[in-house]
């Protein structure tokens, strides 16, 4: 586990991604330092540890309208797996709009367990294809801040968040 965490995060530090690690004790205190408000989020619904952390114990708004969509500085979701060697995180759709909390704010916050990170993506897309054959659900696989070169310079925030922060929920903690 050690290994795919310490490889994981290299990724994302590469990619200018920060990363914090935390206990689930600890979760709400690192949510609170890793958003600039106004946050919206979505529910987590058992995607984080045993399922009792909410993010109503946080100043984010949980299931926002599209007002406060609009307005937030962040946005807050949990995620499905971590791809190691790429750095990704695997947003899964959900009926809240998980996408829109993750690709329409500036900052993007993902809550990940560290059981749930992979090693590579070959082993992300077997996972995913396991999951999505019994469930019938889809994912965004998400590496990074939003870049485009399109039209000369690199430009960060052209098609999502412009900062993107990893919370790393450890084993048995």
């Amino acid at each position: 586990m050690e290994r795919k965490r310490a490889t994981f995060e290299g990724a994302l530090e590469e990619l200018g991604v920060t990363v914090t690690g935390t206990t689930e004790s600890e979760l709400g205190a690192a949510v609170r330092a890793a958003i600039t408000e106004p946050a919206v989020g979505v529910a987590l619904d058992g995607t984080v540890g045993d399922g009792t952390f909410s993010l109503t114990e946080t100043p984010v708004t949980v299931d926002p309208t599209p007002v406060a969509l609009r307005e937030a500085t962040t946005g807050v979701s949990g995620a499905e797996l971590g791809v190691g060697d790429y750095g990704s995180v695997v947003l899964s759709m959900t009926d809240q709009g998980s996408e829109l909390v993750s690709l329409f704010v500036e900052r993007h916050v993902a809550i990940l367990h560290e059981d749930d990170i992979q090693p590579d993506m070959d082993a992300a897309v077997a996972e995913l294809d396991a999951l999505f054959n019994e469930t019938g659900g889809s994912a965004i696989i998400a590496t990074g801040p939003s870049a485009t070169a399109d039209m000369g310079a690199l430009v960060k925030g052209a098609h999502g968040p412009k900062e993107v922060h990893v919370i790393v929920v450890e084993e048995g903690a």
